[in-house]
């Protein structure tokens, strides 16, 4: 038995070996991490800011006629981005809109944005309409204009509520990054396959696949206690 958990261990340390230490390939996991990140940060934050212009457009436009053309484009666009694959959204970007852009980084930044903004502008729309109205009419009673009643009541509220729903869609997108390959993005997946075709073993998708299931794991255990948090800061 001891003979064959040797024989065991050191096989499969051979293939850590020839899968990360042998050519330094270890450094494409790296590269491919950072890239990861970075594109699920990055595209995070630009659909968080494009959710929160279409989720406060929705918002007034429900009382101001004027705003309707804008209504219906919102509506448009998030109909079609939630309606279609977000790897066809990112092909069209890199092979038809955006061939001018040379790296294939911000381009996966700029689709995964995109596609992420039409998700969240619902998050954010849901957080909005679970504030009580009665606190914006009581802004305009002190003398705020809408914008600002957004911006000092509405808004903080709103962002206190939906918190934990962009902390998921954060995991969520980190997951999503993997399909990045398919516009030539050396991200974390794509590290792996690298990895594979150099030593024609899959040992290499299986660290991917433990480094997204930590990373994965830190962040839902990260989000639980800061949920814990909040819910002690509204219970004060």
């Amino acid at each position: 038995m001891n003979t064959m958990m040797l024989s065991i261990f050191s096989g499969l340390g051979e293939k850590l070996y020839d899968s990360l230490i042998d050519g330094n390939q270890y450094k494409l996991i790296l590269t491919g991490l950072q890239n990861t990140l970075i594109m699920a940060v990055c595209a995070t934050l630009m659909g968080t800011l494009i959710g929160m212009v279409i989720a406060v457009i929705k918002y007034f436009a429900q009382d101001n006629r004027k705003l309707w053309i804008l209504d219906k484009l919102c509506d448009l666009y998030t109909t079609v981005i939630r309606g279609t694959p977000v790897m066809v959204q990112l092909l069209i970007l890199a092979t038809v809109i955006l061939t001018f852009m040379k790296e294939a980084l911000p381009i996966a930044i700029i689709g995964f944005g995109i596609n992420s903004g039409a998700y969240v502008a619902e998050i954010i729309r849901g957080g909005i309409a679970s504030v009580d109205r009665g606190q914006a009419e009581a802004g305009r009673s002190l003398g705020l204009t809408q914008m600002q009643t957004m911006r000092h009541i509405v808004l903080p509220q709103a962002i206190k509520n939906i918190l934990p729903a962009l902390g998921n869609e954060f995991i969520a997108l980190l997951k999503e990054t993997s399909i990045a390959g398919y516009v030539a993005v050396h991200d974390l997946t794509k590290a792996g396959e690298m990895i594979k075709n150099n030593t024609f073993d899959g040992t290499a998708l299986f660290i991917v696949a433990g480094i997204y299931l930590i990373l994965v794991i830190g962040l839902t255990k990260l989000l639980k206690i800061f949920e814990r948090r909040l819910a002690k800061g509204d219970k004060r």
